[in-house]
């Protein structure tokens, strides 16, 4: 049942951030601009976050008018290393975001504020076990910018607008997160501006119900997992996705993801935070996860979840060390230099439990061409570790129209079988994309879980069936298309024509006969009769 208040709150705070983008139109481009807003709402949120840990912690110490915000920053400062070891961070009273905010109309060298105090949190968390997840984490909030304007005050005045933005905005009692607002409003900014950048913007940012759907079939049968991987997490939604629908705790030792470009692994990080994950909780790195995987210690994974980018070059053969590394030697061969596609396979099938699922969404393209490729997918169907392939509608990322497939990883299979499911018509058109909505959501996943024939939808296809086909994974080779066209009755068809010929002849027949009689002699006599009186 849909939650009208909830509902309600979540539309305000996308008008919201609307016009926070229309008041800064044309001064910053969409896609940059939005690196400010998230930047600006991250550092309202763990201004927020720390002040109302400690106030909560004095009211609880029996002194309930006590008010961070209001302290001295040298009172404050005596208690900078136990709040850094508890929450990770720490910022000054004078630096919190409300406090910066009432004054920042009359402080002409805002610019000037907004940076020392970005460095301050960052450096707050130096040589503490939160260092990692805080460093540069404002290396995109460019508050000197030229795209910010010209001036020193142009500038201000923009920054002036961005901070009076986000404190309009309606985020919720901090403490209760009702419609985990940040997070919402994070997603909403990154689908405003992702349909909107092209490739530049959507390469790394997974839909909603397109992770949703990834997620599900991870944790078909599971209440609990013990942490979730994804190896190019973009900006981090397909992680999280997890966190919603199992829940807080079902997440027992955490989120872990690679992501090679550095602001969208910034954007992540914040991402986590305005999620209210706990630096303790995460571990985020920024380095090509085919070439230099950063998690080694923390494998293997219950849960992989991941949409990496389409047919991107890499190293390959021309990397002499790779083919005897133990993510990818065990199939004998390479992913093409030209198609990282199979690499990301092969590297999450490593990392993989023995108990875990890895969903993961492919260009369709790996399915059926032949060479490296097809000795690969050999590898996986005589190994046993594809579970299931899904062929998904077209026009559901932000930047292509491609129809994509998700390729279902397990280890430990009870049968040596690969379901194929059809689900290119399970999606609703809105705009210029094509959606999933709830239902077409549980529709595929109920036909994953029950494993079955179907037709026109599924089939679950055997070893010897895949084999006889060159391992060739695409559905279509194994899940009939329905054929819509109107079916006709060949002998209703005939008997209709055979009636129509009848009354052609017989109209024939009519038309000679009035013919004949106009040009009877009979007639003829009488009209020239007529003409001589």
């Amino acid at each position: 049942m849909v939650d009208t208040k909830k509902e309600q709150e979540r539309d305000e705070l996308h008008r919201a951030i609307w016009a926070i983008a229309d008041d800064l139109r044309g001064a910053v481009d969409g896609w940059d601009f939005k690196n400010y807003v998230l930047g600006t709402m991250f550092y309202r949120y763990i201004s927020e976050n720390l002040a109302n840990y400690i106030n909560e912690g004095e009211i609880e110490a029996g002194n309930p008018d006590f008010d961070y915000a209001k302290m001295s920053d040298a009172e404050a400062e005596t208690a900078r290393t136990g709040l850094v070891e508890e929450k990770g961070f720490f910022i000054l009273p004078s630096e919190l975001f409300w406090n910066v905010k009432e004054t920042a109309q009359s402080d002409e060298n805002l610019n000037v504020t907004l940076e020392t105090i970005f460095r301050h949190i960052e450096e707050s968390a130096q040589g503490s076990e939160s260092e990692g997840s805080f460093a540069g984490l404002f290396d995109d909030f460019d508050v000197n910018s030229n795209k910010l304007g010209s001036t020193v005050a142009k500038r201000n005045e923009k920054l002036v607008k961005l901070l009076d933005g986000v404190a309009d905005m309606n985020l919720g009692d901090v403490k209760h997160h009702d419609i985990d607002a940040f997070g919402d409003a994070y997603e909403y900014l990154m689908t405003m501006y992702a349909s909107n950048a092209g490739k530049s913007g959507g390469e790394f940012f997974t839909p909603a119900d397109v992770s949703e759907l990834l997620t599900r079939l991870g944790t078909v049968g599971k209440t609990e997992i013990n942490k979730v991987y994804d190896p190019a997490c973009g900006s981090g939604s397909l992680l999280l996705k997890a966190e919603k629908i199992l829940g807080k705790d079902a997440i027992r030792n955490g989120f872990f993801g690679q992501e090679i470009n550095i602001t969208t692994y910034n954007l992540c990080r914040i991402n986590m935070f305005l999620h209210d994950v706990g630096f303790d909780k995460f571990s985020i790195a920024c380095e090509d996860t085919l070439t230099a995987p950063q998690h080694w210690d923390d494998e293997p994974f219950e849960l992989i979840v991941s949409n990496p980018p389409y047919s991107i070059k890499w190293e390959g053969d021309s990397n002499p060390l790779l083919i005897n590394d133990p993510r990818f030697s065990p199939a004998g061969v390479l992913a093409p230099k030209s198609k990282a596609d199979l690499a990301f396979i092969m590297h999450s099938l490593s990392w993989l439990a023995s108990n875990g699922t890895a969903a993961i969404v492919c260009f369709p393209g790996i399915m059926y061409r032949g060479g490296a490729e097809q000795k690969i997918r050999k590898y996986l169907v005589d190994n046993n570790f594809i579970d299931c392939i899904i062929q998904l509608p077209s026009n559901l990322f932000f930047g292509t129209s491609i129809a994509t497939c998700i390729m279902v990883l397990k280890k430990g299979k009870p049968d040596n079988k690969v379901l194929f499911i059809d689900a290119t018509k399970e999606c609703v058109k809105v705009t210029n994309n094509n959606k999933l909505t709830a239902e077409n959501i549980s529709r595929i996943v109920d036909g994953f879980a029950a494993r079955a024939d179907e037709d026109y939808f599924s089939h679950l296809a055997t070893y010897e069936e895949i084999a006889q086909n060159n391992y060739n994974l695409s559905v279509s080779t194994y899940v009939e298309a329905e054929d819509t066209r109107e079916q006709i009755d060949i002998v209703e068809l005939n008997a209709e024509i055979k009636q129509i010929v009848a009354r052609e002849q017989e109209l024939r027949d009519e038309i000679d006969r009035i013919i004949a009689e106009i040009e009877s002699p009979e007639n003829v006599t009488n009209a020239d009769g007529g003409e001589d009186q």
